[in-house]
């Protein structure tokens, strides 16, 4: 059974930074592509970064770039985003997916970044 569970999230001021990590089972982790998305209340779901399989395969949208930092651990099924500079506009629940579509997700953790 595939498992994603997120933490690291809380409440910062605006240029704080948070790291969030997301443990995972239930799936060869090693060889699969793992993602980073976001909601936030009436929007749809919002890609934020990726940390694909082998060197070289990191990628972040937009808004995040220069920001955030992804990475993973292979040998501890982890993924981790580091969260520095943040604003008041990158407030939303993160959460870690399996899936490009951010369909197989975790349950999220909530970021908020006050002004």
């Amino acid at each position: 059974q595939v498992q994603l569970v997120e933490s690291g999230g809380g409440s910062v001021e605006s240029g704080g930074s948070l790291r969030l990590s997301c443990a995972t089972s239930g799936f060869t982790f090693s060889s699969t592509w793992m993602y980073w998305g976001r909601q936030t209340p009436g929007r749809d779901r919002e890609w934020v970064a990726t940390a694909g399989v082998g060197r070289g395969h990191i990628y972040y949208a937009h808004p995040y770039e220069g920001r955030f930092t992804v990475s993973r651990d292979n040998a501890n099924n982890m993924v981790y985003l580091q969260m520095d500079n943040l604003r008041p506009d990158d407030t939303g629940v993160y959460y870690c997916s399996k899936d490009s579509h951010l369909g197989i997700r975790g349950q999220g953790t909530q970021v908020t970044v006050s002004a």
